[in-house]
């Protein structure tokens, strides 16, 4: 599947929250949905109370739903929870999930020793990566992904200038704005983050579903 095919499955269900819908339904920290498709896979990014969300995960839990998160949501979840720290790796019914850091680099919301995440998943062949809450970080230089969602919101992560920052050194095919909309930031912050890469990266502002 090529990039622009994945975009196309890429719902955004507001603030951090989306789903994938490749060959495997995939959730990233369901936050304020409504009912959904079941979901193959969820992945939390991290247990701040709009991330790591029982109830809404529950809402597309199925018997054989597998949670990937860190030790903090893991205590607070039900179910197959595979726990990881940034660095490790695992692979689940084809689905490659990298996790990798997220954490503030200039405010104390998201510590780097809490050991939160921002995941890279492999789907249908192309690399799609979630940023979790974070600012611009070095890690951000080495990554190699096709599609790129990133916090545009300012105050606990990184604002649209920033996250253009990050985006140009990352330099996926694609990058999405999120983060915005619920709790900080507004539609303003998603159309500043397009226009200032216009010449560099391609931006999709996503509609909430």
């Amino acid at each position: 599947m090529d990039v622009q095919e994945m975009g196309e499955k890429i719902h955004w269900l507001g603030h951090d929250t989306f789903r994938i819908d490749g060959s495997k339904v995939i959730y990233f920290d369901p936050y304020e949905i409504e009912d959904g498709p079941k979901a193959d896979l969820v992945l939390i990014t991290h247990d701040h109370f709009d991330h790591c969300v029982p109830p809404d995960v529950k809402k597309v839990q199925k018997a054989d739903t597998v949670i990937v998160t860190e030790s903090n949501s893991a205590r607070k979840l039900e179910g197959d929870i595979r726990q990881i720290k940034p660095g490790d790796s695992l692979t689940i019914d084809g689905i490659t999930i990298e996790a990798v850091p997220a954490y503030n680099t200039d405010k104390e919301f998201h510590p780097k020793a809490n050991g939160w995440l921002g995941f890279i998943v492999t789907v249908d062949g192309v690399r799609i990566y979630h940023a979790g809450d974070t600012d611009f970080i070095p890690e951000m230089e080495e990554m190699d992904v096709d599609i790129a969602l990133l916090p545009v919101s300012g105050t606990y992560v990184m604002n649209a200038e920033e996250a253009a920052e990050a985006a140009r050194a990352i330099n996926p095919e694609l990058a999405v704005p999120m983060h915005y909309g619920a709790i900080v930031g507004d539609d303003s912050d998603a159309r500043k983050f397009k226009q200032i890469l216009a010449d560099s990266v391609a931006v999709t502002i996503l509609p909430k579903e």
